[in-house]
């Protein structure tokens, strides 16, 4: 990697020991080859982060939600960053009047909202733990974080609190007080009473605190501002340790990558806030705009909304995962496809003259300005005209996507990569790098990174194309499990927390993910199977939508549960003369057969090995979803509970005639 531009080398190669595989060098970016940002006089916590804007922008609008008006949503109307602050003074002497005080676990459940911030920065303000709960997990989830992180008392949106209840008695022996964002039925005071509990409404608990003020703690960059709970795909969910330090740390990063690459935030930015503040992601980027004095408007709690909320906010920071690019993507594609011949040729005749430039190293807003105002503005005007950065996170963006994106929406389409454990931001592509395409992008500039070989895989850090487990090292690493010292001690080796996942050096310096180091078996043979690299592989395809890969050691071959994307299935069927619902497509032999053709096709146009290739499939018409727990929130599949709930297909995809001709 003698080449790369964008990082330097700060630790030298160490050869494999009895104890450790061999490691390779560790890098760091190079906007911070002088060192890393120095620490903000004054800025000790996440409570400073908020305070030093109050005084710095009092009248800036700060959060805003949109007005309904006759059931109809009408604009964005804002609070300012001292009526915010009012709020959150008020919020927390009520917490203290309850007898709450620092080192307190308070938990926050709900959607995204005004009320969830306020709650989030009085716990900021008192030294209390913020604990966000999230129904993703499922209820039994809920349950296990209130009695695990020992939650006292719960701020939850009102729609919320049957939810909540679900969790008693057993969440009872922990949590005093309830408050709800809203209303409170006299049914559930009742329920709440029985138990010994009390609850409280909005304004109710506000009231509580009024006549009485009591002194903020000091904090300390070295306390646990958040415990985050993150989903895991296997056991139950880890409380994940997040200091002030590691959140302050990563701003100043994250800042100083924006003014490297001349795309820095400013009072005038302005953030779409839908993505779930219970995930590291989101609460970082709201982190970064509360900082800067910029503006959140939050979405209305509804998906095929969203566009439309867009459009009425015009954020100029658009943040997403795959799933939701994926939907602007397509519907785009089928907008274009559906339109006209000419509006056709003109669209595709701009795309590939703006893609030769973008390649040939021009910035994507010089490559074609006349075509940008002509044919793309109309795409930048669907996410409301002013978005300047795409940043996507949590999933691989798949690169057809992400090159189309970086093309229409005239916007910058940053992909990174980050865990709850490294507190989000990890590594980030950089704008007009088409080289990047496909990749992370380097390290942030407040972490090192190195490649740590998997032998067992045949991962090799010190090979001339350097493959290993990702390991990161830095401040912005998390404290530690909570009450989980076994699990922390797993991970967390001399300063380096290895993060499971297995990474690919760029020669510019960037990272690719390529697979994840768990997910790897034997099949009968004795051949080792990287599941997630075949699958990424496989998705490829354009017909399929998404694809959960199986093997075991007692099995010769793979096989594969498939969710199929309608729109192609339902082509193919036209095509071949066949008529019947997608549903009774996806339960068609020769349905089966076509995809089964399209996999091996690509396999073997990717020099797949005879036994990666998948040998039966079965086509499910519901996507992968959470309501059966088969995937996290962040869209991961869960292995375990797949199989289990694909069992009897599997072992009869084991059984029929699918067996390998030999």
């Amino acid at each position: 990697m003698a080449h790369n531009r964008f990082v330097i080398e700060v630790e030298k190669a160490k050869e494999a020991t009895d104890a450790r595989p061999s490691r390779g060098p560790a890098y760091r970016s190079i906007f911070a080859k002088d060192g890393f940002p120095a620490p903000v006089q004054g800025l000790d916590s996440c409570w400073d982060v908020f305070r030093m804007s109050v005084e710095k922008y009092p009248s800036n609008p700060m959060l805003g939600n949109r007005e309904i008006v006759d059931g109809k949503a009408g604009g964005y109307k804002w609070q300012t960053y001292k009526e915010v602050y009012d709020m959150v003074i008020k919020v927390g002497n009520s917490i203290r009047s309850c007898g709450y005080g620092e080192g307190v676990k308070c938990g926050i459940y709900g959607a995204n909202s005004s009320e969830w911030i306020m709650s989030m920065e009085a716990c900021n303000a008192h030294g209390l733990l913020c604990v966000p709960l999230y129904d993703t997990l499922g209820s039994g989830a809920i349950e296990f974080i209130i009695s695990h992180a020992e939650v006292s008392i719960a701020f939850a949106e009102e729609k919320k609190i049957p939810e909540l209840l679900k969790t008693f008695p057993s969440a009872t022996k922990y949590l005093r007080t309830i408050v709800s964002f809203g209303k409170v039925t006299p049914e559930q005071k009742q329920e709440v009473e029985k138990f010994g509990l009390a609850i409280y409404s909005w304004t109710g608990f506000l009231q509580l605190g009024e006549s009485q003020s009591f002194d903020l703690p000091v904090k300390k960059r070295s306390d646990i501002s958040t415990i985050m709970y993150t989903s895991g795909t296997t056991g139950d969910p880890k409380g994940v340790l997040i200091s002030n330090e590691s959140i302050i740390t990563l701003l100043a990063g994250v800042k100083r990558l924006l003014e490297s690459v001349d795309e820095k935030l400013t009072e005038k930015d302005v953030y779409l806030s839908y993505l779930p503040l219970a995930h590291i992601f989101d609460r970082v980027i709201e982190e970064t705009f509360i900082w800067h004095g910029a503006s959140i408007g939050f979405w209305r709690g509804d998906v095929k909304l969203l566009i439309e909320d867009l459009g009425e906010l015009k954020p100029t920071i658009f943040c997403a995962v795959p799933r939701v690019l994926d939907r602007v993507y397509s519907g785009l594609t089928q907008k274009i496809s559906s339109g006209g011949f000419l509006k056709k040729t003109l669209f595709n005749f701009a795309y590939s003259y703006k893609m030769n430039n973008m390649k040939k190293g021009h910035k994507h807003a010089a490559a074609s300005p006349l075509l940008d105002k002509i044919v793309f503005d109309k795409v930048k005007q669907g996410l409301g005209g002013k978005v300047r950065v795409i940043l996507s996170g949590a999933a691989p963006l798949s690169v057809h996507v992400e090159s189309y994106l970086r093309v229409v929406t005239c916007a910058h389409v940053l992909q990174g990569y980050g865990l709850t454990e490294t507190c989000a931001g990890t590594f980030v592509s950089l704008p007009n790098e088409l080289g990047m395409l496909g990749t992370v992008g380097p390290p942030v500039p407040n972490v090192d990174a190195c490649l740590e070989s998997v032998p067992e895989m045949g991962y090799d850090a010190l090979a001339s194309t350097p493959r290993g487990e990702i390991c990161v090292k830095g401040d912005p690493l998390f404290s530690g499990y909570y009450k989980r010292e076994d699990l922390t001690k797993e991970v967390l080796i001399d300063g380096w927390f290895h993060t499971g996942d297995i990474g690919e050096w760029q020669p510019n310096g960037s990272m690719k993910i390529i697979d994840r180091k768990k997910n790897i078996f034997k099949l009968s043979q004795g051949e080792y199977v990287a599941v997630e690299n075949l699958e990424n592989i496989f998705s490829q395809v354009p017909s399929i939508e998404s694809i959960w890969v199986y093997g075991n050691s007692f099995e010769a071959f793979l096989v594969a549960v498939v969710n199929p994307r309608k729109e192609a299935l339902e082509h193919w069927a036209e095509e071949n003369g066949i008529s019947m619902d997608f549903n009774s497509l996806c339960e068609d032999s020769r349905a089966k057969s076509y995809i089964l053709e399209e996999l091996s096709k690509l396999g073997k146009e990717k020099k797949l090995k005879g036994f990666e290739l998948i040998k039966a499939v079965h086509l499910d018409p519901v996507p992968f979803d959470m309501e059966r727990d088969l995937i996290t929130p962040t869209f991961k599949k869960k292995r375990p509970q797949l199989l289990k709930y694909y069992q009897n297909v599997i072992d009869n995809m084991y059984k029929s005639g699918n067996k390998p001709r030999t």
